[in-house]
């Protein structure tokens, strides 16, 4: 049976290997000693990249912080605000030299991985969902227009902030992320 310490350490490396360098820009021996464990050690933990990948996916959006959308405390557009904003932080710490790990795992692999296509479908729908749901809270507030489309929309934000992350991968600053918020927060949201 396969050691969970051995599994985690290949995980969490994963995460930050293909974040860093893409699914194509980095091999299966990359991974491996990022995480300081035996190349053979790989497959008795999964039977392949894609599966690790999926595996990563999934890690990266656990830490994505998307309970601040649910903080019924908090007003829903500042609660969507604060959702952003953490992201925002988290692409900040590391100098604003990666996008989002959804959209470059999607640039590179949903066309001939149709498991992982099938798996940034269901997070971004997830995602785009959750976010509805705070765009339809702050109509019933009468923070913003009751005529727009909350699933629209919710999927235009998401949209949105996907190509400013992608921008921000040259401009290697935060201009990109700002102009998503004062575009999102100041004009279309207010």
């Amino acid at each position: 049976m396969a050691r969970p310490s051995l599994r985690e350490k290949l995980a969490s490396s994963a995460v930050e290997t293909l974040h860093s360098f893409g699914f194509r820009g980095c091999s299966i021996q990359d991974i491996t000693e990022a995480a300081g464990v035996p190349k053979g050690s790989f497959f008795n933990h999964f039977e392949n990249k894609e599966d690790l990948a999926i595996d990563a996916l999934r890690r990266y959006v656990e830490n994505a912080r998307v309970d601040l959308l649910f903080d019924k405390a908090v007003p829903p557009l500042e609660r969507l605000k604060n959702h952003f904003n953490f992201l925002c932080g988290r692409l900040g710490q590391l100098g604003f030299e990666r996008g989002c790990m959804l959209g470059l795992i999607a640039s590179e692999m949903s066309k001939e991985y149709p498991r992982m296509r099938e798996e940034l479908r269901l997070v971004f729908d997830n995602w785009c969902g959750a976010v509805e749901q705070v765009l339809r809270e702050a109509q019933d507030a009468g923070e913003i227009d009751p005529r727009h489309d909350p699933a629209q929309l919710a999927r235009y934000l998401i949209n949105a902030w996907e190509g400013a992350t992608v921008r921000l991968r040259i401009t290697r600053d935060r201009s990109p992320l700002d102009d998503f918020f004062n575009t999102s927060f100041k004009i279309l949201l207010k």
